[in-house]
């Protein structure tokens, strides 16, 4: 048996028997990991409340070889976000990125890809009324950039030829990024993206803010990350959280 202390973050929880909890902990030292809370429901005692969804702490686990279920010892938590419940917006971005870092990540440590998804958590949360779509967007990028699948933007994705910073360019999700004038004639399937939106994804990439300035755009981006992520990352398999999250954001802006 080995006993294993790290930083962590509660993705997701169900419940297990009659008095225990199965946690989806994101680690900075071990990745994903699947823990059971053994007596969770039972008594506060424990546990208390540090075991709701985007808490952060520090949990003790142990592990088995041969084992994918290692048990929960402790966890002292010191992050409870509750902001992130207590607004829709928030809540559906957050999930979002839970449901990216189950989806794309694995139980190998990745300590970088822990602090983009923490850091997003928290800028998710400090979002004020319009921002959420804009800060899920840039966290989301940010992700994306530190599992390794970061678009060409700079360079022509086909011929690396270098892109000029205000050309409004094509964006070819197969290739890989955006494409230069020649090699956009030979790539089925692209979509022309302005300069002001590979601007913003260079920042989102890089971990910067960078707020929209219409919700028309923000749902443009949506749709060309959800593109994105279905091409490189998602296997075909439906992203559900993703799509809960534009339907959300549809309906606010229709209203």
């Amino acid at each position: 048996m080995t006993l294993v202390v790290t930083e962590a973050v509660v993705l997701h929880a169900f419940d297990y028997l009659e008095s225990s909890r199965i946690l989806r902990l994101m680690t900075r030292d071990s990745g994903i990991q699947s823990v059971l809370a053994r007596g969770a429901r039972s008594s506060r005692k424990r546990f208390g409340t540090s075991l709701d969804v985007f808490v952060q702490g520090t949990a003790e686990y142990s592990t088995r070889p041969g084992r994918d279920l290692s048990t929960l010892t402790a966890f002292d938590a010191t992050r409870a976000r509750p902001e992130l419940v207590a607004d829709v917006s928030r809540f559906a971005g957050a999930c979002v990125l839970a449901e990216m870092a189950l989806r794309f990540s694995s139980d190998e440590p990745h300590p970088g890809l822990f602090d983009a998804f923490v850091s997003g958590l928290d800028s998710i949360g400090a979002a004020d009324a319009g921002e959420s779509v804009s800060r899920t967007l840039g966290a989301a990028w940010h992700i994306v950039g530190e599992l390794g699948f970061a678009p060409a933007l700079d360079v022509c994705a086909n011929c690396h030829t270098e892109l000029a910073d205000g050309a409004r360019t094509a964006f070819s999700h197969v290739a890989g990024g955006a494409l230069c004038e020649r090699c956009a004639r030979l790539v089925p399937g692209t979509r022309q993206v302005p300069p002001e939106a590979r601007a913003a994804i260079r920042e989102w990439l890089a971990g910067s803010s960078n707020q929209l300035a219409s919700a028309a755009e923000g749902r443009a981006h949506q749709r060309l990350l959800r593109e994105f992520l279905d091409q490189h990352l998602s296997e075909g398999k439906r992203l559900v959280a993703y799509g809960m999250w534009e339907r959300e954001q549809l309906l606010v802006t229709s209203h």
